[in-house]
């Protein structure tokens, strides 16, 4: 059966992050690729121009997915601390059940790729940081604490970057979400 346009796009890019979901951490070849797909190499760069094109769409997949919760969290609740949880909840469970781009987010799958997937994945944490001391600006409104408001921003995000590091180092195994409702506390926001 013949594949509509953009399938098979879509079914490389399924098949990457399935690769990327084995513990070993392994460097994937486009010929390891093209393998598990069922096509040549040669109709690999048929749909990207590289393997740093499919890392790109891997990362484009992250911010769409990720910034699109953040703003519907954004808009639909008002009390900040709230916010923060729920974003902090959902890049927890985000990376949970999606394994193999928590290798692509700690930049695990991006060694001896090209430097600009590292720099964007840079700028994905910075705008985590950023949303995170948005919200975290709602709590403290009145007091007009920014720097304590980035600092907390900036521990959060440490903190996830963090439990997202331990799942991909354990195997998968420690999920991002383990012991989260407890650690969430020390922060006292």
């Amino acid at each position: 059966m013949a594949l509509k346009p953009g399938e098979r796009k879509t079914q490389i890019l399924q098949t990457l992050a399935t690769m990327l979901e084995q513990p070993q951490g392994e460097k994937i070849t486009t010929a390891a690729l093209a393998a598990k797909v069922g096509v040549s190499e040669a109709a690999l760069y048929r749909h990207f121009a590289s393997k740093a094109q499919m890392f790109e769409a891997l990362i484009e997949f992250i911010e769409e997915s990720v910034f699109t919760l953040v703003n519907q969290i954004a808009q639909t609740e008002r009390d900040g601390r709230a916010q923060v949880q729920q974003i902090v909840s959902m890049l927890l469970n985000f990376a949970e059940k999606n394994p193999g781009m928590v290798r692509v987010l700690i930049g695990d799958a991006l060694v001896n790729e090209d430097a600009r997937l590292q720099v964007r994945i840079n700028q994905l944490v910075d705008r985590v940081e950023s949303s995170l001391k948005q919200a975290l600006q709602l709590v403290s409104v009145g007091t007009a604490d920014t720097a304590s408001a980035a600092a907390h921003a900036n521990a959060l995000t440490a903190y996830v970057v963090g439990r997202w590091q331990l799942y991909a180092k354990s195997g998968f195994k420690r999920t991002p979400s383990e012991y989260a409702i407890e650690q969430y506390g020390l922060f006292r926001i």
